[in-house]
């Protein structure tokens, strides 16, 4: 499984120029399922993302947390984070997980982060979405569940 976390100060989600879901200070994600990944790797990344401290404290520290911050999260599918571009120039998807899979672990991490307290708000899975942001610093962190 792999996240791209951007710190944002602000992130909106449009589909057929219809504005779906968006959000002020906080994560926005791009989520991507491996086809061998089970549910202990999005265990694994949820505590991750729900602990990383990458906002800043009083003393300019990257110090606390998003719920030190009351952040919210926009949370888009993005199968293309396993692309394999090492041979010619048409990336190959074979790595992603399956659509109707993909998209039950999709809605279970988005469910999960809920759960904990974060109000999380989603893209249309599988939909083509344009997706705009205000980086925050720029801050990005990139995690993959083979590294933790």
């Amino acid at each position: 499984m792999r996240v791209v976390v951007q710190r944002v100060k602000h992130s909106g989600c449009t589909v057929d120029s219809k504005l779906i879901s968006s959000i002020n200070k906080g994560f926005m994600l791009l989520i991507g399922f491996k086809n061998t990944d089970t549910l202990v790797e999005l265990e694994k990344v949820l505590k991750k993302v729900s602990g990383l401290r990458i906002f800043e404290d009083e003393n300019g520290k990257m110090n606390k947390s998003l719920k030190d911050v009351n952040g919210e999260i926009l949370a888009i599918s993005q199968f293309t984070l396993y692309a394999d571009s090492k041979h010619g120039n048409r990336p190959s998807f074979t790595e992603a997980m399956e659509y109707k899979k993909a998209n039950e672990y999709y809605d279970l991490f988005c469910d999960k982060l809920n759960q904990l307290g974060f109000v999380t708000k989603k893209g249309i899975f599988g939909a083509d979405m344009k997706i705009d942001l205000i980086n925050d610093g720029p801050v990005t962190i990139i995690l993959d569940s083979d590294d933790l």
